[in-house]
């Protein structure tokens, strides 16, 4: 039993230095659930995150379901919120601060105020037993989410209750994933608020499309880097990078002026010239990387606009001298970057960029249909857009719908 109790320990140990090195919330709450689950060996779970008096259904993982989809596909999820009360069992848990253990949520008692919602699993085809649901406490108590794990399972693979004995392990988990968490939203906010100064001065700037930039970014990549047979521990950590870096590549037009940004129409040469600059304004803001992701904004505000058929812009400069690099120069200008000279984060940030900025509402346009955009996208497959960058987009479409669905 000492023994267990000791890899128990080593293994929560792990699992909490490996959450500490993630910084998108996002990310987070991916590597969070999964490692939770694998602790406890159970086939699915959720987590919710508080947002005032309710519950933001914020990420879910289920392995039954995810064996009926095809090769590469990845489990889709609706968002809602669950009010903060005694009558489901996660709002019971983030008001009251306990944790349920529920072997049969079938079986409930009828002296317990929750319920269990059964039109979920009538819905998925799936059969929800056991319910392992955790408080996400900070250190002065404060519920900032709820942890729901389900349906633990034996060697066999049936499934059985959770065992008491794993509670105390669970709830320190919890606890280090709390923390995690915390640290994560702060980065997040910390990015709104670099966002925030710029939508002051472009409207179009806002916090859900450098959200949607973002996420749309990491479903394209992860599509991209499995097509390349990348291992899985790559592909998360490059994920945490990009979608923070993402949604950072037009912070450069905060050094723009307002009669640009704020025009309601198409920009005339002069103006358009001017608004390139934006790229590499953005570039300067990381002159010094302090860390990989700072590297990573650096690569994506600089090079988003490059096009693969080298048409694009600002090409082959240092964005701090403003001059070619290495004598970069074609026809008395700054010679162009295209195919894998732009690098991928680039290229990549470039088809949500466009996706995003099409797909919605603009002063000077309306929103394209979903249809409209695609058929650009598949038009520009080799001229605009990277054809293997094109072919990871489409691949992860379904996925990208949800994010829209996220941030509406």
């Amino acid at each position: 039993m000492i023994k267990d109790e000791l890899q128990r320990l080593r293994e929560l140990i792990q699992l909490s230095t490996d959450l500490a090195e993630v910084k998108d919330l996002d990310v987070l709450m991916e590597r969070l659930l999964q490692s939770a689950r694998k602790f406890v060996n159970c086939d699915a779970g959720s987590i919710y995150i508080k947002e005032g008096d309710f519950l933001k259904f914020s990420y879910t993982q289920n392995d039954t379901q995810q064996a009926r989809l095809k090769t590469g596909q990845k489990l889709i999820y609706n968002t809602f919120s669950v009010p903060i009360n005694n009558l489901s069992i996660s709002g019971y848990v983030a008001l009251t601060g306990e944790t349920l253990n529920i072997p049969d949520a079938y079986k409930l008692s009828s002296s317990v105020p929750f319920s269990h919602d059964k039109s979920y699993d009538e819905s998925a085809r799936y059969r929800t037993l056991s319910i392992l649901t955790i408080p996400l406490k900070k250190r002065d108590n404060q519920i900032i989410g709820v942890l729901q794990l389900i349906n633990a399972m034996d060697g066999d693979n049936n499934v059985i209750a959770f065992d008491p004995e794993m509670e105390p392990y669970v709830n320190y988990f919890a606890s280090s994933a709390t923390g995690a968490l915390e640290r994560a939203q702060l980065m997040r906010a910390i990015l709104l608020r670099m966002i925030s100064m710029a939508e002051l001065r472009d409207p179009k700037e806002t916090a859900n499309h450098v959200n949607r930039v973002g996420a749309c970014a990491v479903e394209i990549f992860e599509a991209w880097a499995k097509m390349k047979k990348y291992k899985q521990a790559d592909i998360d950590k490059q994920k945490d990078v990009l979608r923070m870096a993402a949604m950072l590549h037009d912070v450069g037009k905060i050094a723009i002026s307002d009669i640009i940004l704020k025009k309601p129409g198409r920009l005339d040469t002069d103006e358009f010239e001017t608004m390139k600059l934006h790229t590499i304004y953005g570039a300067r803001l990381f002159r010094n990387p302090y860390s990989e992701f700072e590297e990573a904004a650096r690569v994506v505000a600089l090079n988003h606009h490059e096009r693969f058929d080298g048409t694009g812009y600002p090409g082959h400069v240092d964005p701090f001298t403003g001059e070619a690099i290495h004598g970069n120069i074609q026809n008395g200008k700054l010679a162009p970057k295209k195919g894998e000279e732009i690098p991928l984060f680039g290229r990549i940030v470039a088809v949500s960029d466009v996706f995003d900025a099409l797909s919605s509402q603009r002063c000077y346009k309306e929103a394209w249909t979903e249809e409209h955009v695609c058929a650009l996208i598949r038009q520009e497959k080799g001229k605009h857009f990277d054809p293997e960058i094109v072919d990871s987009f489409f691949a992860s479409l379904p996925n990208i719908r949800s994010v829209y669905k996220r941030y509406e």
